[in-house]
């Protein structure tokens, strides 16, 4: 069954090398984490598999990568300056600061005697650096705190580089910052972060039913890469909680242990960007509809997950425990596109009569699939790591494999057990690993 605890999760990132506290050696730095050799493969594979269904498996979309740092100009355009900001008290007592919209009560959570809080005032969440050798006017910037801004300022480029016309979309996959004041539940809630976010460029009447298909697909994705539906919910958003810029917003949720939490937002954005930069830039930024003769702002439908806490909700519903052979097991039941590995080669032995034959099938199956070699331990152990760091699939090199050309293949979720051609290997592990 998933993981109910998030430390089982964050121990195991810990132990295993998806995931390390940031900075660790000078006593960690808070809300930052960095990806180790496991994490960082399945996070590529996360944004790799949103990249797959988002751009590559359609001929509406197309990807950008836009620059981190912006003008003072771009964000005061698209509100952020005026209105991206949260609600700030300090406790009096313990110095704490405190998002007041997250508080259950006018209690400090830190339970100090004595402790009250001063009044809210705006908290603005964006970074702001400095361009060039001298501070001083003119030179401030601002690290994004969204990559949607990238694709509206570039709406114009686009659309005239890939001749589409409405609908169609721009995506991108990159950084963002965030001055969170209570970051916190692992990488849930970090001050720096990844974003996969499309910009979905609509005729202004269509924009209630595009939004609709976008929630719907949305939610499919998860499904498809292994999260439970009863584990996910669509939820409005309130008329109280929505952006400056929206008509209506819902949040595809994920239930963490902690509770229900965002992973995607799929907002109605209007034509409020467009409009707003074109006003600011004195640039057109509409599109021409040469079939009706009518020149018109898009509006835009915004689908934004963020890849980290997407990472984390695959890791908690993909663990599981059990016993085999009266042993308790710990394995991560991961969707192999979303597995750090999809395959381990395991020689049965480090003697030199059978590694040969182990690197070069290794060699072979690695020009396709990510893939480790491991030789240390005995044979079950290693499988149990591999269960634990879900990899799908091991191909056992053993002796018999130098007498009758052929090695065994098991498989994670069942542990059954295999004999496979050498000859056949590569064409046996596509149809099981669906890729």
């Amino acid at each position: 069954m998933p993981a109910t605890d998030l430390e089982q999760i964050v121990n195991l990132c810990k132990r295993r090398g998806f995931v390390y506290p940031s900075a660790e050696i000078y006593g960690g730095f808070r809300s930052s984490y960095d990806y180790g050799p496991l994490g960082s493969l399945m996070l590529r594979n996360v944004k790799d598999a949103w990249v797959r269904a988002m751009v590559q498996e359609r001929d509406d979309v197309m990807l950008i990568d836009a620059a981190i740092l912006g003008p003072h100009a771009v964000f005061e355009a698209s509100g952020h300056l005026a209105n991206f900001s949260d609600p700030l008290v300090d406790c009096t007592v313990c110095k704490k600061r405190f998002r007041e919209d997250q508080l259950d009560e006018r209690d400090c959570p830190q339970k100090m005697k004595g402790c009250t809080f001063t009044e809210a005032r705006a908290f603005n969440l964006m970074f702001k650096t400095h361009a060039g050798p001298v501070e001083g006017e003119g030179t401030d910037v601002f690290m994004r705190p969204e990559t949607a801004q990238g694709m509206f300022v570039n709406f114009a480029n686009v659309l005239q580089t890939s001749r589409r016309k409405p609908p169609f979309g721009i995506a991108q996959v990159g950084k963002s910052f965030r001055n969170e004041i209570t970051p916190g539940n692992f990488i849930f809630r970090t001050r720096e972060f990844e974003q996969m976010e499309m910009e979905y460029f609509v005729p202004p009447a269509e924009s209630a039913k595009w939004y609709e298909y976008w929630c719907q697909e949305r939610m499919d994705w998860y499904i498809q890469y292994g999260i439970p539906a009863d584990m996910l919910r669509l939820r409005a958003h309130e008329s109280d909680e929505l952006s400056h810029y929206s008509a209506g917003t819902s949040d595809i949720e994920f239930k963490f242990p902690w509770g229900w939490g965002e992973l995607e937002g799929i907002a109605q954005r209007t034509d409020f960007d467009l409009k707003r930069h074109a006003e600011f830039s004195k640039q057109k930024l509409d599109y021409f509809d040469q079939a009706t003769n009518e020149r018109y702002v898009p509006f835009v439908v915004e689908p934004a997950a963020g890849a980290n806490r997407t990472m984390a909700a695959f890791l908690l519903a993909a663990y599981d425990e059990d016993v085999i052979n009266d042993e308790p097991r710990t394995v991560l039941r991961l969707h192999p596109r979303l597995a750090p590995y999809q395959i381990a080669v395991l020689p049965l032995s480090k003697k030199d009569t059978l590694m040969p034959l182990a690197k070069e099938i290794y060699s072979k199956l690695a020009k396709r699939y990510m893939c480790e070699f491991d030789e240390t331990q005995a044979i079950g152990r290693r499988y149990r790591r591999q269960d634990e760091i879900g990899t799908p699939f091991c191909v056992t090199v053993d002796f018999d494999s130098l007498e009758d050309g052929a090695v065994t293949i098991r498989e994670r979720d069942t542990t059954n057990q295999e004999r496979v051609a050498i000859s056949d290997l590569e064409n046996v592990l596509r149809v099981k690993i669906g890729f």
